[in-house]
């Protein structure tokens, strides 16, 4: 493992929410903390745009009741913009009551937008093999739930980052569904003074002409991800969300935007911690157990509020 450096989370789009509801069953009303929730999204393959239109979010005390914000107007978030420490803040700066809380919900709008175009929907997919077709995105209830107990201090405020990971949660029913698409959501919740991020650098040309040589080795579908699993020395295996064996927290796609011979990754919003990282450039079905071939296995240890830089893959011999 190499240098760490501060990371820094950017926050694009402003809040523009009306609250209503909530209560203070069980908590004194002068006790209360204020609260910033964002969303982000873990990189994905062969989709170019993911665009949630988000009406609302309600949270639900552990000993209360919801306390519910509800949008003036929709907010339209393309996820796949919010990649590599980037988020979009939902709510901003509001208060509620302090203590622990044990779900939130984010409210969807799925219906065809209104303007003079009725066919285009508020929430769609577009794929990079048919860039000008907006496809329908079907979410159920139209409500994204998110249980498990996160805490909001008295008298202070604390920023919260919801990461959705579009890989695990867009998923093709292959003509089976009423839409396009269907949203069956991976999300996960975290406090952003407890988060840090890895980078990393992966030299494909040499491990693309490597496995080109080597008839023992299927050839690289693609520039590849890093796949990222929870804790150390974990042994890699790929996404399957209809498994309920570990899977890795993301895959994040290597890209080399800046024309450069080693292309390049960011995991954001990771929980400090352990960490086992992996590379491998076939592609995931992310529904079946694929066997998938990995390089560059090692452990990283992630740093609250820091950037952590892993060995370069192929790693050094």
């Amino acid at each position: 493992m190499k240098r760490s450096t501060q990371l820094f989370t950017v926050s694009a789009l402003a809040a523009s929410i009306a609250a209503c509801g909530g209560g203070d069953d069980g908590q004194a009303s002068s006790s209360t903390g204020t609260v910033s929730f964002g969303i982000a999204d873990a990189p994905t393959t062969n989709l170019t745009d993911v665009t949630i239109s988000f009406t609302g979010m309600a949270l639900k005390p552990a000993d209360g009741k919801w306390v519910e914000f509800i949008f003036d107007e929709p907010k339209s978030l393309n996820l796949l913009a919010l990649q590599g420490g980037l988020s979009a803040p939902l709510i901003t700066d509001e208060e509620v009551p302090a203590g622990q809380y044990s779900e939130l919900r984010l409210n969807i709008n799925v219906e065809d937008s209104d303007t003079d175009d009725d066919s285009l929907p508020d929430s769609y997919v577009i794929t990079d093999d048919a860039p000008d077709i907006r496809k329908t995105l079907a979410v159920p209830s139209s409500v994204l739930k998110l249980k498990g107990d996160f805490l909001v201090a008295a008298d202070t405020t604390t920023d919260f980052t919801i990461d959705f990971d579009v890989k695990k949660s867009i998923v093709d029913p292959q003509g089976q569904s009423l839409a396009d698409f269907l949203l069956k959501p991976s999300l996960r919740l975290v406090n952003n003074l407890q988060v840090g991020a890895i980078t990393g650098e992966v030299d494909f040309a040499t491990i693309n002409s490597t496995r080109a040589n080597d008839d023992q080795r299927a050839d690289c579908a693609y520039e590849g991800s890093v796949y990222i699993f929870e804790g150390p020395d974990v042994v890699p295996t790929n996404i399957n969300i209809n498994s309920e064996d570990e899977q890795p927290v993301m895959a994040v796609p290597v890209s080399n935007e800046d024309s450069a011979s080693l292309y390049t990754y960011t995991a954001a919003f990771l929980p400090a911690g352990d960490y086992t990282i992996s590379y491998s450039c076939q592609l995931d079905n992310n529904e079946t157990d694929d066997t998938l071939e990995f390089q560059g296995t090692q452990n990283v240890e992630v740093i609250a509020d820091s950037e952590v830089q892993a060995q370069p893959i192929p790693l050094p011999q």
